[in-house]
């Protein structure tokens, strides 16, 4: 087969592995050697994290390009179309430029069997060395250690949280997955974390290399000032900036891991590009509202407990004058117990959908069994989120609100459900 078009690819690049993870940095060291791939941008910042990735690579992507750096992105997954994955100053690549790049990648790569997330790593780095980029910023996909992000020697690495999740590949417990996370992180060059109680594993192996910590509470700080105001600062300097459109509490957070790992690139970045950048950067699927029929719609990718207890704290800080409606989907690897606890007090009926992932797929009522002692359990099945974003909106008035959460899949679903094209349609 030659594929020629990008979903020729995508579903190509899917067969070459007889696995969608497999962790470890040899094959994927292998063919950038092939390929060149030495440094995908003058400065670049990896981000890993159990939550808040995408979120901080939104800030640090909108704040360098209000200080009119030429930046590139890598962030994964998407949710409604691949190109989403990579943007080149602010706009996404093309088909075409997807397409050239995963040729050069399948040419260079010869007899190395790569994964999908491989693919798609060697690919955005092609495509941003050869855009001649001031910043790059790349998301560590799982893990960091291990992870194909992980071959490129980042001049600042952050880390913005640690949490349980993905516990079959990274450990059952914050010191094992802190561990692997930990993996990012360079000697002498700055480490930024997001969490002011990171694991201590991050601490020893960040000391033992002689990396540059700097940690949230103890070397930078973030605080509300008023309604529309807030103040990131450190030790010898402070910024007033404008509450972040992103919405949840926790993005202040978020905000300062940014402004805290751009700042640490030792490169000048005027305070109106900072106010600029806090006060535009969108995500799609984090806390998105869509207005529909006089029904306030928010939908978020929340898909493990930490995610679910900073939603949990949302939702009780902004109570609605009626109902939340919870359509729940969730992947078949995620410990859905846990998540719905830390809802529960904040939901008052369950829409519960099924979802069909290669290898992950989850129905509604295998969803509900898994429930079981939770105040979802009883929640009415549908098939898929469409049906049941559907089932929520017909009941829901204009003093309710619906919540649509519980992974990617989840979301992208009831985006497509609605009649969104883009993403970015609502925001």
């Amino acid at each position: 087969m030659n594929p020629t078009s990008l979903q020729q690819w995508l579903a190509h690049i899917e067969r070459q592995h007889p696995h969608s993870i497999e962790l470890g940095l040899d094959r994927v060291r292998k063919v950038a050697m092939r390929l060149q791939l030495d440094k995908p941008a003058r400065k670049t910042i990896v981000v890993g994290g159990t939550n808040g990735k995408g979120s901080t690579i939104a800030f640090i992507e909108a704040i360098a390009l209000a200080a009119g750096w030429r930046t590139g992105v890598y962030t994964s997954p998407h949710l409604l179309r691949y190109n989403e994955r990579v943007r080149l100053d602010g706009r996404e690549a093309d088909d075409e430029a997807l397409i050239a790049a995963f040729s050069a990648v399948e040419t260079a790569r010869g007899e190395v069997a790569l994964t999908y997330f491989e693919y798609g790593t060697l690919a955005a780095l092609w495509l941003m060395q050869r855009a001649r980029l001031d910043l790059a910023v790349l998301e560590v996909g799982l893990g960091g250690r291990l992870d194909a992000v992980n071959i490129v020697a980042s001049d600042v690495a952050v880390i913005t949280t640690v949490d349980i999740d993905h516990t079959d590949w990274l450990g059952q417990d914050r010191e094992s997955i802190g561990r692997e996370k930990a993996g990012i992180a360079r000697a002498w060059k700055p480490l930024v974390l997001g969490e002011k109680d990171p694991p201590s594993s991050v601490l020893q192996h960040a000391y033992g290399l002689g990396a540059d910590t700097l940690r949230s509470g103890c070397d930078f700080f973030h605080e509300p000032v008023d309604a529309s105001h807030w103040r990131w600062r450190d030790v010898r300097h402070a910024l007033l900036l404008p509450v972040p459109r992103l919405v949840a509490p926790v993005q202040l957070a978020n905000a300062a891991t940014a402004i805290t790992a751009l700042r640490a690139l030792r490169r000048r970045i005027p305070m109106a590009a900072y106010a600029q950048g806090i006060a535009t950067a969108v995500l799609p699927g984090r806390l998105q509202r869509i207005d529909r029929e006089g029904v306030e719609i928010w939908t978020d990718v929340a898909h493990n407990p930490q995610a679910a207890r900073a939603l949990a704290a949302w939702l009780t800080a902004r109570p609605p004058v009626g109902r939340t409606l919870a359509v729940f989907a969730a992947l078949n690897d995620k410990d859905v117990h846990a998540v719905v606890e830390a809802l529960a007090g904040t939901v008052t009926d369950w829409y519960l959908a099924g979802l069909s992932v290669d290898g992950r797929s989850q129905d509604a009522a295998t969803l509900a069994r898994r429930l079981r002692g939770t105040v979802a359990a009883d929640g009415r099945q549908y098939e898929n989120v469409a049906q049941a974003l559907a089932a929520a909106s017909a009941t829901a008035t204009a003093e309710d609100r619906i919540l649509v959460f519980g992974s990617f899949h989840t979301v992208a679903a009831a985006l497509s459900a609605i009649g969104l094209s883009t993403p970015a349609d609502s925001c």
